[in-house]
């Protein structure tokens, strides 16, 4: 058999196998929200049945699932703050946590309940991979049993003398030692009670640590950075029917030369793995010079009626867009190679009150969307600040639910 020949049963097999997104583009609307703009002491806020904020924490990213009870089950990362704590862009990596809130609706009215993983340190380990946070968290549901996916990182300590990582500080060890884990459980009775198992090893690591200087255990000169380099952060997790394999979308970081948050695939039978990571990059959108535009937080669903995938996710710049720096949307038919829809834009960075009004945020980022069975989206969950985030110490972030309606 040829060359060509093999090119063409390629094409054949894979025609078969991802026959292609029928009336592949589809049109999303986000809705105006319940709330109104706030403060707390003196800072603006968002309040209402929209919102969830928590006194003395900060609120981040909240993933949902609908449970076998017909509610609405979030877990959304959460951490302490106060004059006692860092500033936001030290205390998420330093401190997060993640807790459970319910609701009876998808897009309200939901209730904090109790924080149900912390660092293992709170357990008097702090040497497991997951010692010193929990981040991001993720939930979905497959065959009747639930999956919770997050990061976790611990402190490597202080890194020796000469090294390439001995300036660095221990926010900056911590972040540089972010995996991904998973755990299991039947109900959600069971998570808040602890009956699940933890792992004891995260489920995806880095397999490169290509960076300049100021890097915890370098890789070898000369090696070339994969899609996972340094950290593996922000998992996405989608079940793939053509195949019957899991797919685990994740971020890692590249410098060329300046930071740059780029993206790839982990291919399992199971979602607790193992994952094996591709080495090509998905989500590949490219800036006029040539390198991948910088991205994070993807989400991604798969639409059963057009047999195609969508990815909602954080696009920094707008070059992905075209537009302003907001939430872009992508389509793909094998969950690999992926393009843009007519209109990439999936949303603005302001958020739309009852009354009309429109408020422009600093923040609207982490997008989990709440889809039905046949992977229509119900409702998105953003992680949001009106105000710069970086510097806050006073716990005014929160965590939005828009209503999403499907144009026809």
């Amino acid at each position: 058999m040829n060359t060509n020949t093999i090119i063409i049963a390629l094409l054949i097999w894979g025609s078969v196998l991802f026959p292609g997104c029928q009336n592949k583009t589809i049109s999303i609307s986000p809705q105006a929200i319940d709330a109104r703009v706030g403060s707390i002491n003196g800072t603006p806020v968002l309040q209402g049945s929209s919102i969830l904020e928590v006194p003395d924490y900060f609120v981040w990213g909240g993933s949902v699932v609908e449970g076998d009870d017909g509610r609405f089950h979030m877990l959304y990362a959460t951490w302490e703050a106060g004059n006692d704590w860092p500033a936001f862009s030290n205390s998420w990596v330093l401190h997060s946590k993640i807790a459970y809130a319910v609701s009876d609706y998808p897009d309200k009215n939901f209730i904090p309940q109790k924080i149900v993983l912390k660092g293992r340190t709170h357990e008097g380990d702090s040497t497991a991979w997951d010692a010193q946070m929990v981040h991001n968290p993720h939930i979905k549901k497959f065959n009747d049993r639930y999956y919770l996916y997050y990061i976790g990182a611990r402190d490597p300590g202080v890194q020796p003398a000469g090294s390439q990582g001995a300036g660095l500080n221990k926010r900056n060890r911590v972040q540089q030692s972010q995996h991904i884990g998973v755990i299991e459980f039947d109900s959600f009775k069971d998570l808040l009670q602890g009956k699940f198992n933890r792992p004891k090893q995260p489920l995806l690591s880095p397999r490169t640590r290509v960076k300049k200087d100021n890097v915890v255990n370098p890789s070898p000169p000369g090696t070339i950075a994969k899609p996972d380099n340094l950290i593996v952060v922000n998992p996405s997790v989608v079940y793939r029917p053509n195949d019957k394999k899991y797919l685990l979308y994740f971020k890692g970081n590249i410098y060329d030369p300046n930071w740059r948050g780029v993206h790839g695939v982990a291919i399992s039978d199971s979602p607790t793995g193992p994952f094996q990571p591709l080495d090509n990059h998905v989500f590949d959108m490219r800036t006029e010079d040539g390198k991948i535009a910088s991205a994070e937080d993807p989400y991604v669903w798969y639409h059963k009626g057009n047999k195609c995938f969508y990815a909602v996710f954080k696009d920094f710049s707008g070059k992905i867009t075209g537009q302003e720096p907001g939430l872009a949307m992508l389509q793909s038919v094998d969950g690999i190679k992926w393009e843009k829809p007519g209109n990439a834009l999936f949303m603005k960075k302001e958020l739309t009150l009852s009354n009309g009004e429109k408020v422009k945020v600093d923040r609207l980022e982490r997008p989990q969307i709440l889809v039905d069975e046949n992977g229509n989206p119900q409702a998105v969950y953003l992680a949001s600040s009106i105000e710069p985030a970086n510097k806050k110490t006073d716990g005014t972030t929160f965590n939005v639910q828009v209503s999403l309606r499907m144009k026809k």
